[in-house]
């Protein structure tokens, strides 16, 4: 399994000795070649989720395994098969864009780097861009460059927080197409986003996370029957408005 986690949780430690829990005690796994929509109110967890898989925060308990590694107990292993793109890109000021890739291939030992480097840009429209500075380049192009190096080493594992984040339409279709292009491949995406279009468009399975816990897991084929009122030909939006809604009508 590309990604598997069990009974995550996530706490955080308040004032005078209180605790807050982002994540609590959810289940789910991501198989080769699916594209998992994390979706939830603000306030969810699904930032928290993803800096947990991402191995950026610590579980307080629970698994996450990256192709069998444990995200944990063997990191450098797990996060060698891993790429995670915040929804802010950081890139180094003074290196280029083709300098970021060679970076990239010296760390993860990429062989064969000009053909999947030349092949990346191309995919990515940065042709011509080569040789810029990450402050010569707009935001969405900046996107662009940290993709590419999460692209080049081919990870198992790809985690995406809000990735339209900057891109004009033509940049959104190029994303789109690219994260297709990885699962056909056989990486398992997750792609947070608050945009339920891009959700059901994109995503063939569904994590809906409120107040931290996991309300639904599963493919979005089944979304609609986790709610019995709704009809088959129901939207995400009303899937989702309707857990959610339903689940806050409960505390």
């Amino acid at each position: 399994m590309a990604l598997a986690v069990e009974h995550l949780t996530r706490n955080y430690a308040g004032s005078g000795g209180s605790s807050f829990t982002a994540v609590d005690d959810f289940s789910f796994e991501a198989g080769a070649g699916e594209i998992i929509g994390l979706i939830g109110p603000n306030g969810a967890g699904k930032t928290t989720t993803l800096r947990t898989l991402a191995g950026i925060l610590r579980p307080s308990s629970g698994r996450v395994a990256i192709d069998g590694h444990d995200i944990v107990a063997d990191s450098i292993a797990a996060k060698r098969r891993l790429a995670f793109m915040p929804d802010e890109p950081h890139l180094f000021e003074y290196l280029t864009v083709e300098e970021h890739l060679r970076l990239v291939a010296r760390l993860y030992t990429v062989e064969d780097f000009d053909r999947r480097a030349r092949l990346l840009i191309e995919e990515l429209e940065l042709v011509g861009k080569e040789r810029s500075l990450p402050g010569e380049l707009s935001r969405g192009m900046r996107q662009k460059v940290a993709i590419c190096c999460a692209y080049l080493y081919e990870p198992k594992a790809i985690l995406f927080d809000e990735p339209l984040t900057g891109l004009d339409p033509r940049g959104i279709r190029t994303m789109k197409d690219s994260v297709r292009g990885r699962a056909a491949a056989g990486a398992a995406v997750i792609v947070s986003s608050h945009l339920l279009s891009l959700i059901e468009d994109l995503c063939t399975h569904l994590l809906i996370l409120h107040r931290g816990r996991r309300l639904f897991a599963g493919p979005i084929a089944e979304a609609r029957g986790a709610v019995a009122e709704l009809s088959a030909d129901a939207s995400l939006e009303d899937v989702f408005f309707k857990l959610t809604e339903g689940e806050a009508a409960g505390h």
